[in-house]
């Protein structure tokens, strides 16, 4: 029997890469929603070869033109989820791939019409995990991350008690700037910080690892999801890519996950669950120097060159210090990727928002609904955007 599924973010890297399992595996799949912002050839290819029931379209003059062009066939075009028709069948797997805040009520919408819900957005999370794991309860919702590092965990942790774990390590490969001299930094543009050695990723998450802030991202991901507390979550630099989470148990045991550096293994297992092979799907490596265990490197993160990393001591600091980190950081990357800072300033502006006179009144608050996340979202961005203005003023 055919499952159907959903792709919040279907144009985007992780979109891409499930509607590629989807394609491969056509004979197992109803395509249910799609939605996507502003890639418009993108979007009518999907439309034409999978067929979807639902299109949504978040980019106002991209949905007109889209409506306009398949106006004729059977698919609904929306623009928005608060659309008061109710497009919306049931479905077995949701993934949620916006990226950013944005993704939020996204996630929490289809919680609701979905019986399994892999997370790729990993600022939902961070922002509104209490609102997703209720929604997630109330309507028996099946929660699965799907970064190589959170699906690892969960991999690792299965048939294990979490009272049994003394460490758990999250791997970075470092980023393009791992052997950057220091004193370069300050010259790095954004097409270099976008080119990652070892993955193929969006621009947003592609500087993130070039900072280092998607670790401390993930550090309160993994807190979050596994009810871990941070000062047992560490970082370490594994260039290869290829462990993604290592466990160390009270008992002295070890364990690890090791996959190539590519997202199909994640999602696929996460889709099917068991009973499937990856070489259905994905290929490996023939270059067998790469797919056995040799030449693995694991080191401590450079301070001094990777700054945003001291940001793990803060991140449980109050309530809503996550939504204000990850707020902050959204704009920065903005504002690189226009070429309005420079590469290395990231963690300073940081520090200013955290050290801000009204930081503790926004970050003491523990909001309940969406909206109230994104009042102090917006403080955030509005405070870090204002000591960007200054400073260039």
């Amino acid at each position: 029997m055919k499952k159907n599924i959903s792709i919040l973010g279907s144009t985007g890297s992780i979109g891409k890469t499930v509607l590629e399992i989807v394609n491969k595996k056509n004979s197992f799949f109803d395509v249910n929603i799609l939605a996507a912002n502003k890639n418009y050839g993108l979007i009518c290819k999907q439309i034409a070869k999978f067929k979807p029931k639902v299109f949504l379209v978040n980019n106002p003059s991209i949905y007109l033109k889209v409506k306009k062009k398949f106006k004729r066939k059977k698919i609904k075009i929306i623009k928005n989820f608060e659309d008061k028709k109710n497009y919306f069948k049931k479905s077995d797997i949701t993934v949620a791939a916006i990226p950013g805040i944005a993704g939020l009520n996204p996630t929490i919408q289809l919680i609701k019409k979905s019986k399994k819900i892999l997370i790729a957005n990993k600022e939902s999370i961070i922002c509104g995990w209490n609102l997703i794991k209720k929604a997630a309860l109330k309507n028996r919702t099946k929660i699965i991350p799907v970064d190589s590092e959170h699906f690892s965990i969960m991999k690792l942790l299965e048939n294990s008690n979490i009272k049994d774990v003394k460490k758990i390590y999250l791997t970075a490969s470092g980023g393009p700037f791992l052997k950057h001299k220091y004193k370069d930094f300050k010259k790095v543009k954004p097409h270099q910080a976008i080119k990652h050695p070892k993955w193929k990723m969006g621009k947003k998450i592609s500087v993130d690892s070039a900072t280092l802030m998607n670790k401390i991202l993930e550090v309160i991901e993994a807190n979050k999801l596994f009810s871990i507390n941070q000062k047992k979550i560490d970082i370490v630099v594994h260039p290869e890519s290829l462990v993604h989470a290592i466990i160390e148990f009270n008992n002295g045991l070890y364990k690890f996950i090791y996959h190539e550096t590519t997202m199909i293994i994640p999602l696929a297992n996460a889709i099917f669950d068991k009973n499937f092979t990856i070489d259905s799907i994905f290929k490996p490596k023939k270059n067998k120097d790469s797919f056995f265990f040799k030449g693995l490197n694991f080191s401590k993160v450079d301070k001094k060159r990777f700054p945003i990393i001291k940001l793990k001591n803060r991140i449980n600091e109050y309530f809503s210090t996550p939504i204000i980190i990850n707020a902050a950081n959204e704009i920065l990357v903005d504002q690189f990727l226009k070429e309005k800072i420079s590469f290395n300033t990231f963690y300073k502006y940081l520090l200013q928002v955290l050290n801000d006179r009204n930081y503790k009144k926004y970050a003491i608050k523990e909001p309940k609904s969406i909206n109230q996340i994104l009042q102090i979202d917006k403080w955030s961005r509005n405070t870090v955007y204002k000591k960007i203005k200054y400073k260039n003023a």
